[in-house]
């Protein structure tokens, strides 16, 4: 095999694993189920409209499971093969580099079975290898257990506005009513932390998410400068939003927000500038359950990030 082929081989094998990274890890949480929801961190929230399959389980929190023992950051409350997508992102840098020694020393992407394969189907045989885990990496992500009914009194929220009603959630905790002013502050929030992670602005994002989450943002900037890559998020907008439930605990205010929005959401390679995932010139909708947590009684600017989860 010439030099010139080997070189194309394994640049193109390197763009791929990194296109791959960059779509796992894009946006606050990198798609998992962060934080903590007080009491009701082991119970899911109930479906809405704009969610009516309900929210996954955390993947990572802080919060003390049901049998007292401490869940801690990296942990996995449900460990399995596919937790956090690292087996099949394991499984496909496996295929890609034991693809690239085949294919350095003469026996083909899959030894003695592709040996005689031309450049053509070696690129058609790492293309399929991504979409397999790609389409494999979604599939588990979005599995979710599914919700009939909803909370009563909940409705639609559209924008900037009230929610009327609220719906009641599980037995812990006293329900509360949201207000307005509540749901303005929450929408603003989904603009602010997005920009705030952009920007790698950890100080901000202090302010406006608990030492919680602000812990699992820091982790997720370091990891990808790393690697040399930012996220890069822009043009959020609520689309729609519901709640879910609101309730009272131990001093503290909690209320559980589903929400729809678009944004531009890409990783970009620092030293150069250039976009290796994600669509610069297009928006794409997300819907992700958010918690907030505020001291009891307190003003509407008082409320922080304390919990994502995936749909």
């Amino acid at each position: 095999m010439s030099l010139r082929r080997k070189t194309f081989i394994v640049t193109l094998a390197a763009a791929l694993t990194l296109a791959l990274a960059g779509d796992a890890l894009a946006r606050p949480g990198q798609s998992l189920s962060l934080g903590s929801r007080g009491t009701r961190t082991y119970s899911l929230p109930g479906s809405t409209p704009t969610n009516p399959n309900g929210a996954s389980p955390f993947s990572r929190s802080m919060a003390p499971s049901p049998n007292q023992s401490i869940f801690r950051p990296g942990m996995s409350r449900s460990p399995g093969m596919f937790s956090g997508g690292g087996f099949l992102r394991g499984l496909m840098g496996g295929f890609i580099g034991a693809g690239i020694f085949g294919l350095l020393f003469g026996h083909g992407l899959f030894g003695g079975l592709g040996g005689g394969f031309s450049l053509i189907g070696l690129l058609i045989q790492l293309g399929l290898i991504y979409l397999v885990v790609r389409f494999a990496m979604n599939f588990f992500r979005g599995r979710n257990p599914a919700f009939s009914g909803m909370p009563q009194g909940a409705a639609p929220y559209q924008g900037a506005g009230p929610i009327p009603g609220g719906g009641t959630g599980p037995s812990a905790g006293t329900p509360i009513q949201i207000a307005a002013e509540d749901f303005n502050a929450f929408e603003r929030r989904l603009g602010e932390i997005q920009a705030a992670y952009s920007a790698e602005d950890l100080a901000t994002l202090r302010r406006l998410v608990t030492p919680e989450m602000a812990a699992y943002f820091n982790e997720e900037l370091t990891s990808s400068r790393s690697r040399g890559l930012v996220n890069r998020l822009s043009g959020v907008k609520l689309l729609k939003g519901d709640l879910s439930e609101a309730w009272r605990e131990s001093g503290s205010d909690y209320a559980t927000v589903a929400m729809r929005f678009s944004l531009v959401d890409t990783m970009v390679e620092v030293a150069s500038g250039r976009v290796v995932s994600g669509n610069p010139n297009v928006a794409e909708e997300v819907t992700e359950v958010w918690t907030f947590v505020r001291p009891a009684g307190m003003s509407p600017e008082n409320w922080m990030l304390s919990a994502i989860q995936q749909v």
